[in-house]
């Protein structure tokens, strides 16, 4: 299975594509980060999300896109245009006719480092070693993004272990 990680946010939307074969092995195909200018105006920053993503989509072909679930946000502006960056992420996905999967926060860092109040610097840790790369990815938005895709991988696994014992 393949899955697309995306971790919006208003400056950086960080994506991450991870791969699990039969065997239950992580590989990263790719991972970055979409960096957005203040400068520009919102429509334009959306767009940007919409296209870019839409071109990894092509790209990579995921069987399915995952996404960090909404949270808690000290600044009202700030949790609407995260909403609307969420928004145009779910509308590429459904677009490409992908599934959309929502993780919250405690559940990603569960999944990765097993401790839901982990630092960030511990999720990028655990994913280098997760995915074996000889860097940790940059920027952090990329690393979150991936962390998004292996909770997401672990997850279906588990479904699908489930399923198939209650047979």
């Amino acid at each position: 299975m393949r899955v697309l990680g995306i971790d919006c946010g208003g400056e950086y939307t960080g994506y991450g594509v991870v791969e699990m074969d039969a065997r239950g092995k992580l590989c990263c195909l790719t991972c970055g980060a979409i960096k957005l200018s203040p400068r520009e105006v919102l429509p334009k920053r959306l767009s940007r999300i919409f296209t870019q993503l839409g071109e990894i989509i092509v790209q990579h072909q995921p069987d399915e896109v995952a996404i960090e679930d909404v949270f808690y946000a000290l600044n009202v502006k700030s949790a609407l245009k995260l909403g609307q960056v969420r928004g145009v992420a779910m509308l590429a996905a459904s677009t490409a006719g992908l599934e959309v999967a929502e993780y919250s926060p405690l559940t990603i860092k569960s999944s990765v480092v097993g401790y839901g109040r982990a630092e960030k610097q511990q999720v990028q840790h655990m994913v280098t070693r997760l995915l074996e790369l000889a860097e940790p990815p940059e920027p952090m938005d990329a690393s979150d993004a991936l962390a998004i895709a292996i909770c997401h991988l672990h997850t279906a696994g588990t479904l699908s272990r489930q399923r198939v014992a209650a047979r």
